[in-house]
């Protein structure tokens, strides 16, 4: 890996990985069954969030495109996978609809990256520390788009069928936890 950042050994890797039903509006991983992944501690949490931007370039999986906090509304992304790496703060994050009883609420700190499959809803329940930011980044190709859960969406529901799973995994390459899930 041409990076030189120095990441958590996949063999001391924790990595939670969840299946959310569907809830409401809200498909989560009932349409392409791949888990919400989170990986704990994968970054030194001196790591800058410019070096984790330098990494995720290298590894050449995903583009970095923004830094930013989670939106307090639950949404989720129809055309695209997104995978956030937490560069600052501390925060308490819900996937899978706030009123779903399948929903996983998890708190998460710099250093820690998430995999979220496209079609899982997605929002930020209490930034714990203030200033909480992610580097955010999708599949090289992919473009993004916002839903809500809402009527009208039906078909961009639908079109998360020929959405294509991760060949190599964003952090590690080759080698990875999205790699066979």
């Amino acid at each position: 890996m041409p990076s030189e950042i120095s990441l958590a050994p996949l063999s001391s890797l924790r990595v939670s990985a969840n299946q959310i039903p569907a809830y409401s509006l809200l498909p989560n991983t009932s349409v392409l069954h791949k888990p919400l992944l989170i990986y704990h501690s994968v970054f030194h949490s001196s790591t800058s969030a410019s070096a984790i931007e330098a990494h995720l370039a290298a590894t050449g999986v995903v583009v970095p495109q923004w830094r930013y906090t989670m939106y307090s509304t639950t949404h989720f992304h129809s055309t695209t996978h997104e995978v956030l790496c937490i560069s600052r703060g501390k925060a308490r994050l819900c996937f899978g609809g706030e009123d779903n009883p399948g929903r996983v609420e998890a708190e998460v700190t710099i250093g820690d990256v998430v995999v979220v499959p496209a079609g899982v809803g997605h929002r930020l329940i209490d930034d714990l520390e203030g200033g909480f930011e992610m580097v955010g980044s999708y599949p090289k190709g992919c473009s993004w788009d916002m839903c809500y859960g809402k009527k009208g969406e039906e078909e961009k529901v639908e079109g998360l069928k020929s959405v294509k799973w991760f060949e190599k995994d964003p952090i590690y390459g080759d080698q990875g936890p999205v790699v066979g899930v």
